[in-house]
């Protein structure tokens, strides 16, 4: 199943002096971009990367379920920090049998 998902860090790091800074970004920051690396090395994530402008990440990501998509998450350490947003997709090839379906049950029911 492939799901968009959004990560933002909402507010600002919690950091207090240049040294925590440097702290964050040695523990948090770069682990996590290395953790989005071997997801989409691992064929995970499908597309995505960080959103231009903000302190957030967006992609599409492949899981057989939702339990595997958490587990996912929860392997990127800022995790708990950020704000998260998954909506599941549906495939486009699926969706327009559907559509046809309901065409043709239409058409029936017009005659």
């Amino acid at each position: 199943m492939k799901y968009l998902v959004t990560m933002e860090l909402i507010g600002t790091p919690p950091v207090a002096s240049p040294h925590e800074l440097v702290q964050w970004l040695e523990r948090m920051v770069i682990p996590s971009e290395e953790a989005f690396i071997k997801l989409e090395a691992e064929g995970k994530i499908l597309a995505g990367g960080d959103m231009s402008g903000r302190r957030g990440w967006a992609a599409i990501v492949e899981a057989a379920s939702n339990e595997e998509l958490t587990q996912l998450l929860d392997s990127i350490p800022q995790w708990p920090l950020l704000k998260v947003d998954v909506t599941p997709l549906e495939s486009s090839e699926k969706r327009l049998v559907q559509i046809r379906q309901h065409l043709e049950r239409l058409k029936a029911a017009t005659k």
